[in-house]
């Protein structure tokens, strides 16, 4: 791939960029921020690292030039604005919905055939301002969440049984954070399920970490977390980019999957070159299915609270 583009030159977009400069999967990436200097002192840093890590992707840093994103073909948005004491959920919705679709409006403009991977939160309603501004197939639109709740999932069971995290598959449905939906019965440590190594009082607290696991780092550095997320979002990058068709948790628009409609929500799909190519329809039990329900009811609320905002153009 020529060029992909991350929005964003904080902490994950840097790591992002980074990863994806490192793992070589394009000829330039383009760092963009709106804050002066910024984006061109962090691509400057990573490309002074090119000879010492072995890669030859060009890191370019530029300050809100959308002209020099042009021809990407991902882009990946990090932008954002944390909340803040005293800020209402709904102010967070509406300040962070406007900096997305500020971005997906010009991103569309020089890259029309850009697959659009989402990072700002919250996730999965940012997701949907990005599908709605952008007006292209859903397929192409998606949110990173699930492979960095997987990943803290799996890191959590690794300190538990002491094992690699590399032995380690699972699975994890729903919104990003508290709404999310854990699978003890999708999780296995090479082949042998997890439920046979630890009970369920054990399962149920690491599951309940994993749910609190942005909090967790929060209060420990006092700001969010940027290793893991950028980590997270740079594998799907690779993923598309090498079209691996790698089965992973995605915020994707449901057209019917799961019995449900026109929401965005975690849920495993075949992720390739064309971006979805598929999403799998895992057999739930009926426990399951209802946290699953419970939670893309929490996300379509948020949703239809972005709409009535208005920040869309018709």
């Amino acid at each position: 791939m020529r060029k992909i583009t991350v929005i964003g030159a904080g902490n994950v977009g840097a790591t992002c960029a980074n990863m994806i400069a490192q793992k070589d999967l394009c000829r330039e990436v383009v760092l963009l921020d709106i804050k002066e200097g910024v984006a061109e002192g962090k691509a400057l840093d990573i490309w002074q690292t090119s000879s010492i890590n072995h890669f030859n992707t060009r890191v370019i840093g530029v300050s809100n030039d959308y002209l020099k994103t042009k021809g990407s073909g991902i882009v990946v948005i990090t932008s954002g604005m944390p909340r803040k004491p005293g800020m209402s959920r709904d102010d967070l919705i509406k300040m962070n919905a406007s900096i997305v679709i500020n971005a997906v409006e010009k991103v569309i403009r020089y890259s029309p055939e850009a697959i659009i991977i989402v990072v700002t939160n919250p996730l999965d309603v940012m997701t949907y301002a990005a599908y709605k501004t952008a007006r292209k197939d859903s397929r192409k639109v998606f949110g990173m969440a699930g492979i960095l709740d997987t990943g803290r999932y799996k890191a959590f069971i690794a300190d538990a049984l002491h094992v690699s995290p590399k032995d380690i598959h699972s699975m994890l449905l729903g919104g990003h954070g508290d709404a999310m939906v854990p699978l003890p019965r999708y999780t296995s440590i090479s082949g042998i399920p997890v439920t046979e190594l630890l009970n369920k009082e054990e399962i149920d607290k690491i599951v309940e970490r994993t749910r609190k696991g942005g909090g967790e780092l929060v209060n420990l550095m006092g700001t969010s977390a940027w290793y893991a997320p950028g980590a997270a979002a740079a594998q799907m990058v690779e993923t598309i980019v090498d079209d691996q068709h790698r089965i992973f948790p995605v915020s994707a628009l449901l057209k019917g999957e799961y019995g449900m409609k026109d929401v965005y929500i975690g849920v495993p799909v075949v992720l390739g070159a064309g971006g979805i190519e598929e999403i799998i329809e895992l057999k739930l039990n009926k426990e399951e299915m209802k946290l699953l329900q419970n939670s893309a009811n929490e996300v379509k609320a948020t949703m239809n609270l972005l709409d009535e905002m208005d920040l869309i153009a018709d």
